[in-house]
């Protein structure tokens, strides 16, 4: 199955930035070992003025860094997003998957990618829920289910464990 480029010009510019960066820290580096050599390895005003550009340099490589790290992950959890999505709805290719995985669960119905994504948004949240704490029963909503910050103004809520918008749930 082939995907849409979604990323556009994100990992060229951030790819253009990490180069960048990282080119101005070794030239500042390079620039405090001509500064140390041209003072005798003494302290000078020259010295210090390229120590500063260093560090100066250096955080600028380290938070470039950290956009590309950021971007890395929000591409891997993308990724692994889609191939649950094509596993669950059974849209994925069966040439790129073992016959054992793809005949695993014979008697289970695809689901559509909507509804997967739907829940697994819920599920999120649920869990950002009782990682703040607020799984306890002051948490608790209208009979007795958890209000779900994905559920939105519409007051969606989780009864018996099975979120109200997907009422078919219930009886599987």
């Amino acid at each position: 199955m082939m995907r849409k480029k979604r990323s556009g010009g994100g990992m060229d510019a951030t790819v253009d930035e990490l180069s960048a960066a990282y080119k101005e820290f070794v030239a500042a580096a390079v620039a405090v070992m001509e500064a140390r050599e041209q003072s005798g390895g003494q302290k000078t005003a020259a010295t210090d003025a390229a120590l500063e550009a260093f560090k100066q340099r250096w955080e600028l490589f380290r938070v470039s860094c950290d956009h590309a790290e950021e971007l890395v992950e929000s591409i891997r959890q993308r990724i692994g997003s889609e191939c649950l999505v094509d596993e669950a709805t059974g849209s994925s290719s069966s040439a790129s998957a073992p016959a054992s995985v793809a005949l695993a669960a014979p008697g289970i119905k695809p689901i559509s990618a909507v509804r997967l994504e739907q829940m697994s948004k819920a599920v999120r949240w649920l869990v950002i829920e009782l990682q703040h704490g607020a799984g306890g029963p002051s948490a608790a909503g209208p009979g007795g289910g958890v209000s779900t910050p994905a559920a939105g103004a519409g007051g969606q809520h989780v009864h018996g464990g099975v979120e109200s918008r997907f009422p078919e749930d219930g009886t599987q």
